[in-house]
């Protein structure tokens, strides 16, 4: 799975999970790390941030996060398998 030119997709999963496979193009913050990183990525507080993880319970908990910091197109797109899945059965 490729990533939009103007989307910007972040895994929040391990340094570990990340490693053994991640979105082409995603930058790596783990979920607890989101607040102190999110300008490594961006600054914009209109850009689309797509995040995800194994499952979509660490990512949702970055969405909250960047959504209380005025990230306001923060999107959960859950799982890493699925995004998988869901790109393969297009």
């Amino acid at each position: 799975m490729s990533t939009q030119t103007n989307a910007i997709w972040i895994d929040v999963r391990t340094h570990d999970e990340f490693n053994a496979g991640h979105i082409e193009g995603a930058a790596h913050i783990p979920y607890e790390e989101i607040a102190l990183r999110i300008g490594e990525v961006t600054t914009d507080k209109n850009a689309n941030i797509h995040l995800y993880c194994r499952s979509g319970n660490r990512s949702g908990i970055a969405q909250q996060t960047l959504q209380a910091m005025g990230f306001i197109n923060a999107v959960n797109e859950g799982g890493y398998e699925a995004l998988l899945y869901q790109q393969a059965n297009r």
